[in-house]
């Protein structure tokens, strides 16, 4: 393994959501690696680096490039990410741009930790190098939702229909497939930005049901307070993955926009779209309602990461870089 040498330089992104970038500077076997990455991240975010890797031959074409993020604290592995092409163009050049996405869970902890980046490229033997991040810290509200009866048989369902249903979404989002990049643009918000917000991304929910029993939860995403028959929009291109009508979450829609990377849309009254449909970003995907467990008509906005759920603000920032410094 050969040593390598780190330069890191703050700049600023023009997104609030996003922290400033850091760069890194790597020279390997066969190539040299300018590496783009958010150094810091609150919990519920994601880490993203953006690597370029230039032949050391520029005559040498890219073969077999694999490249994956692990993140690691001082005893284990947390979680890991495949690196997938950013611009398609130059798969097979002598230069490559990749992307990979972390999820940071918004249980993590807190504190210091590694990024671990280990590829092959252009014929090498598998190196590697390593990234300082930190997690930092976020106040997530904690709220009390009374349930009436009809809620509270639909959250304390055991049944066959609802257990296949949780099953084929849990397949859905975890399914990662580094050719299907539709976007790598920020999204935009499914309704008018300005709307009023009733529940925010990982709230801490206590659950009082109708029977006087409690349980608790962590809310994966974004309501909003939006009257039914509202025009509910793609946050980003992408593909559905899956349109139907399910217990808890009522008439929802599924997008893939990139490997590993989802957003989801719950309790509407009408869908426009079907699974297999392309769709661009502001295409209108269905109409918003009180469908499934609901106290009240609403839109329910959420982004998945390799299953876990992240904070849909922080991709309607550049959060891959793809605006040029000036």
């Amino acid at each position: 393994m050969k040593k390598y040498v780190l330069i890191i330089a703050a700049l600023a992104l023009a997104a609030t959501h996003v922290a400033a970038a850091s760069l890194a500077t790597f020279k390997g076997t066969t190539c040299t690696l300018n590496v783009e990455y958010n150094a810091s991240a609150q919990q519920g975010d994601a880490l993203i680096v953006r690597m370029t890797l230039r032949s050391l031959d520029k005559k040498r074409a890219l073969k077999d490039t694999v490249a994956v993020a692990e993140l690691h604290n001082e005893t284990k592995r947390i979680e890991t990410a495949q690196f997938f092409a950013a611009n398609q163009k130059t798969k097979r050049q002598s230069v490559q741009e990749m992307l990979a996405y972390v999820p940071l869970s918004t249980w993590l902890s807190e504190g210091d930790y590694t990024l671990k980046v280990i590829y092959t490229a252009f014929g090498s033997e598998p190196e590697k190098f390593t990234l300082p991040v930190s997690v930092l810290a976020k106040d997530f509200i904690k709220e009390t939702i009374p349930l009436n009866e009809r809620n509270t048989a639909i959250r304390t369902d055991t049944s066959s229909e609802r257990i296949a249903q949780i099953d084929r979404l849990n397949n859905v989002l975890a399914t990662v497939n580094a050719a299907n990049i539709y976007t790598i643009k920020p999204f935009m918000p499914p309704v008018a930005p300005d709307t009023r917000r009733t529940s925010f991304f990982g709230d801490r929910r206590i659950y009082a049901y109708s029977s006087g029993r409690t349980a608790t939860s962590e809310h994966y995403g974004i309501d909003y307070g939006v009257p039914e028959g509202t025009v509910v929009s793609s946050c980003a291109d992408g593909r559905v993955v899956l349109a139907e009508n399910r217990i808890s979450t009522g008439w929802s829609v599924v997008i893939e926009h990139a490997p590993g990377l989802y957003s989801l849309y719950y309790h509407m009254s009408v869908l426009n779209v079907k699974e297999g449909q392309i769709v661009k970003q502001g295409d209108r995907i269905g109409l918003s309602g009180a469908t499934g467990l609901a106290t009240g008509p609403h839109l329910h906005w959420e982004v998945r990461l390799n299953k876990c759920a992240v904070s849909p603000d922080f991709f309607t920032g550049d959060y891959a870089y793809t605006k040029p410094e000036n």
